[in-house]
């Protein structure tokens, strides 16, 4: 019964986030304010997203080093765009917390683990994870398609039949359309859904139908801005990834920034994080994890009742 009144209040709730209409100009405003918020504290941004660039360099070496896996070393690499918007939560959290007038000290950016949404904020990681995952399983099954199950003989070989033969080009504008139909797809669920969770005690079904509504409400200017975060992720991934510790902290504050754009304020915007002991949950009670935290309370009394 508990468990069934969790889901069910999920429907009846009747409380939404209003969505904005934006213009181009928001776009530029949010980039702005996030190169801001990234001059006011880009030693330890930059810090939390070098990570990233190292991890991409690293995944990189071992498929180069393992030639039967290096037809996944450009997937790997593009793919992570699609968890993009995971690696950047903690900078979604020192902008919030900068903007309310908080203390946006280094250690802040671990409060996001104290979160009254975490259990959502961890569910919609493991879904951008496992698209992340399928991105990778679909872009290998168009190389066996096109160049069968053989591993290419060197590295050299392989960029010659990638870049200089029809077989090589087809697969690039094959990957390069797919691609843009799983980035599409993390843009509309992702665009402004963890700084959602973070502001306001939602669940992810909740944080991303109301990304999808902006999408909707806004199909140009989210458009643009899925444009300008792919040219950029591209420019910082040039050479090594190593722009990214740049591009990263800028693209993570203007989010926050984005998200203030395009959503209405509400009444209930979480204050500071408190640590704080959560009610313990089974595996079976996987769900809660998709609705706000706030009716866990209740159905603990409901089953205490």
């Amino acid at each position: 019964m508990a468990n069934s009144h969790i889901l069910v209040g999920a429907i009846t709730n009747p409380l939404q986030p209003v969505v904005r209409r934006i213009s181009t100009s928001d776009l530029y405003y949010a980039l702005a304010r996030g190169y801001d918020d990234f001059a006011a504290f880009p030693s330890y941004a930059v810090f939390l997203c070098v990570i990233y660039p190292l991890l991409g360099i690293l995944l990189i070496g071992l498929t180069s080093g393992t030639l039967s896996l290096l037809p996944l070393a450009v997937p790997i690499a593009a793919g992570f765009a699609l968890v993009g918007p995971v690696a950047a939560i903690g900078l979604y959290e020192l902008s919030r917390r900068r903007e309310a007038g908080l203390d946006s000290s280094p250690s802040h950016v671990f409060d996001v683990l104290h979160s009254p949404s975490l259990g959502a904020i961890i569910a919609l990681s493991v879904l951008l994870m496992a698209i992340y995952l399928i991105w990778l399983v679909v872009a290998y099954a168009l190389y066996i398609v096109i160049f069968g199950y053989s591993a290419p003989a060197s590295i050299d070989q392989f960029i010659t039949d990638w870049l200089t033969t029809p077989r090589g080009w087809t697969l690039i504008i094959a990957r390069w359309g797919i691609g843009f139909l799983f980035a599409a797809l993390v843009l509309s669920i992702s665009a402004i859904s963890f700084p959602l969770l973070l502001d306001r005690d939602v669940g992810a079904v909740d944080a991303m139908q109301t990304s999808l509504r902006v999408m909707a409400a806004n199909p140009l200017p989210m458009a643009l801005w899925g444009l300008i975060v792919a040219a950029l992720l591209v420019i910082g991934s040039i050479p090594f990834f190593v722009g990214l510790t740049v591009v990263l902290p800028l693209l993570g504050h203007a989010t926050w920034h984005l998200y203030r754009r395009t959503v209405e304020p509400g009444h209930n915007p979480h204050p500071d994080y408190q640590p704080r002991e959560h009610p313990h949950h089974s595996a079976a009670d996987f769900p809660v994890a998709l609705l706000p935290t706030h009716w866990w309370g209740k159905s603990d009394i409901g089953q205490n009742g």
